[in-house]
């Protein structure tokens, strides 16, 4: 049996100009995996590091756990906030996920 060897070098030479056209297509979907996902997260953490920072005695707070309550002090790295009368649970600053407005726990 014998195969035709000319189709076969044919299709083994590599396409010309290639390059440039690839280069251009990896910085443009970098700027876009920048502005899509790498952008809002930063934004998102520095939103998280103000909230963190702006923790005051006394504000109601949700954790990332899900649990509501009201924060009754204020250390270095870490938060005492009563969750019910006489209960009290220390959590890291960080584990503050969000700080609700005055009086939403007495509603609910």
């Amino acid at each position: 049996m014998s195969f035709p060897l000319s189709p076969v070098i044919a299709q083994a030479t590599p396409q010309q100009g290639g390059g440039m056209s690839m280069i251009i297509m990896m910085v443009v979907l970098f700027g876009l995996m920048y502005f899509m996902m790498i952008r809002p997260q930063m934004k998102r953490q520095k939103e998280h590091r103000a909230l963190i920072a702006a923790l005051a005695k006394g504000d109601e707070v949700v954790t990332n756990g899900g649990l509501a309550g009201r924060v009754e002090e204020v250390g270095e790295t870490f938060v005492t906030v009563e969750i019910a009368p006489n209960v009290k649970v220390k959590l890291q600053k960080g584990a503050v996920q969000q700080v609700l407005p005055k009086g939403s726990l007495k509603s609910a």
